[in-house]
């Protein structure tokens, strides 16, 4: 397996979803870095399932700094953050049956039934609790350099948000919404349609778009080490991505270059765009405007409805139906991990760029 991502700041996953605990290490982490765990616990609850809308199963998530932090700063040396399992339900996996959807039949094929199937195993969403807890750490030492990250739900089902306006106002309001819009109407209406799902047995999916401004020019690495490259590996590695798209995206199909290009001037001594349909990256660097990006994130495939597939240890065609707890829909989820991803990564791109000292207080 292929767990550890990053280049000078690198973040490794461990632990299944029925183990005894999950976790991340961070390595490549300036040293100096405040460690408030009240932010570690909110990035958490971001994260948490809740109402009608998620699945039953509620972890506590109760997490331990075993190394790299002393007197409340990082150290600079591996910052290891473990999170215990406590409410898991084994008895609702049967191995055998390949749920739809899911890795189940793929991971049997390459690890050769050696895999822990239990709650989808090291595949499950839940070890993404351990992405999202090291970002915490690595958002403040962004925030300490001007630079912000955010994410809401921009689509789901035929339901829309509005766009970013104000991008420091707006991130700052999704920062403490658990569920992602920008638009209360927007919410009422998504959450209402993935409650009418939920009566069905069925699940949603939808459409993340996620805005970073304050990176500053010229960060990213052509021709394999570019911003858009860089993030996409990491959102990819989120369970249920299944699209990325970089500023106006696919509707560069439609358009003529007269409307696509991102026209410049000088402003105040500074070069702004007057729009921003490349995503603030033009050949793989950014450009100084904000970065935009979409993420799709596919209906969850945990569903109550009977569906074909086969038993990969009878070897036979059955109908099977999911037991267990299992949400609707992921995305108002996923937003926490996407936007971790994106924290890691930028952060990684600029210590690649400026060396870990751009992210350490004592290095400005």
């Amino acid at each position: 397996m292929k767990n550890t991502i990053g280049t000078a700041l690198t973040l490794t996953l461990f632990g299944e979803s029925h183990g005894p605990a999950i976790g991340a290490v961070l390595d490549g982490l300036a040293p100096g870095i405040p460690v408030n765990e009240d932010d570690i616990a909110h990035a958490l609850d971001m994260r948490r399932p809740s109402g009608k809308i998620s699945t039953k199963r509620r972890e506590p998530d109760e997490f331990s700094i075993l190394s790299g932090v002393f007197n409340g700063r990082t150290t600079g040396t591996p910052l290891c953050i473990v999170i215990k399992n406590e409410n898991a339900q084994s008895r609702d996996y049967d191995y055998g049956p390949a749920r739809p959807g899911h890795a189940d039949y793929a991971a049997y094929m390459k690890y050769h039934g050696y895999e822990d199937y239990r709650g989808g195993g090291h595949f499950s969403g839940r070890v993404t609790a351990g992405i999202v807890a090291a970002s915490a750490i690595v958002r403040t030492a962004l925030k300490a350099r001007g630079i912000l990250v955010g994410t809401h739900i921009s689509q789901l089902c035929s339901v829309r948000d509005r766009g970013f306006i104000d991008y420091k106002e707006d991130i700052e309001l999704l920062y403490n919404k658990p569920f992602p819009t920008l638009m209360d109407e927007a919410e009422a209406q998504m959450r209402s349609a993935a409650e009418r799902c939920a009566e069905l047995g069925d699940s949603v999916g939808g459409v993340l778009q996620t805005a970073a401004i304050g990176m500053p020019a010229g960060v990213g690495e052509p021709f394999f080490g570019t911003v858009e490259g860089e993030l996409s590996r990491a959102i990819f590695a989120v369970p249920g991505v299944k699209g990325v798209t970089f500023g106006l995206g696919t509707g560069f199909a439609g358009v003529f270059g007269s409307e696509g290009n991102d026209e410049l001037r000088y402003e105040d001594g500074k070069v702004e765009f007057t729009k921003n349909n490349n995503g603030g990256v033009n050949g793989g660097i950014t450009n100084g405007a904000p970065v935009i990006f979409n993420t799709v994130v596919k209906p969850t495939p945990s569903i109550y409805k009977p569906q074909n597939t086969v038993d990969f240890i009878k070897k036979e065609n059955i109908v099977h139906t999911v037991r267990g707890r299992h949400d609707p829909m992921i995305i108002h989820r996923a937003r926490a991990v996407v936007d971790a991803l994106t924290v890691i990564t930028l952060a990684d791109l600029l210590t690649v760029r400026y060396g870990d000292d751009y992210l350490c207080p004592e290095g400005k």
